[in-house]
């Protein structure tokens, strides 16, 4: 387990989130269950258990690095499996996380993963998005919705320059600035490292 959270670490550095001992077994914990429960509950594609690392929790640890020493508070809007929340939430200990789902039986999963890595700065709000009444600083979109529809969903709970982090897939086009978006950052995935990507980060500003 030693050499798994070392390789984690590194790994994770290798994308600009640095790792003390107890966040790395915290989040080789996260990735195990992922593998051993995820996967059978259909939250996790069958075909990506060999490389939950690589496609799922580094891949997630892409927003972890633009998370700004300023931001308090973040909602994970159709956090699934808790992708990309809680190793976000696992990353980034000052940060509240809140995971947002409406499905029972993936809140169980929560519940059973922020028990299992110990993670105190996350909670579970089993809810849709659009009931959720509270404002942030950031909020994350992975395999959530197209761009238009997650920036609806992100905007109204959004603080002055609170920010969009989503997720973009293969062909993203960098779209005009809808609505109430004040600006747009495309973050391409950092070369040589191991993640496995489809496309950018786009942040888009409030």
């Amino acid at each position: 387990m030693k050499r798994s959270e070392e390789a984690l670490a590194s790994a994770a550095r290798s994308i600009g989130v640095p790792f003390a001992d107890d966040q790395s077994s915290s989040l080789v914990e996260f990735e195990t269950l992922l593998r051993d429960r995820a996967v059978d509950l259909g939250m996790v594609a069958r075909s990506d258990a060999p490389r939950i690392r690589e496609r799922h929790i580094l891949d997630s640890l892409r927003a972890a690095a633009v998370v700004m020493d300023s931001d308090l508070d973040a909602l994970d809007i159709g956090t699934g499996a808790g992708l990309p929340g809680i190793p976000v939430a696992i990353a980034r200990p000052a940060l509240t996380v809140r995971l947002v789902e409406p499905r029972r039986t993936r809140v169980a999963f929560l519940e059973l993963a922020l028990e299992r890595a110990r993670i105190e700065n996350a909670m579970i709000l089993s809810a849709t998005i659009e009931s959720v009444d509270v404002v942030v600083d950031l909020c994350f979109a992975r395999a959530f919705a197209p761009l238009e529809q997650a920036w609806a969903a992100a905007r109204p709970r959004l603080r002055s320059g609170g920010r969009l982090v989503y997720f973009a897939g293969a062909g993203f086009e960098r779209p005009d600035r809808p609505e109430g978006c004040s600006s747009i950052a495309v973050v391409p995935p950092p070369r040589g490292s191991r993640i496995e990507s489809f496309g950018p980060l786009v942040i888009m500003s409030r």
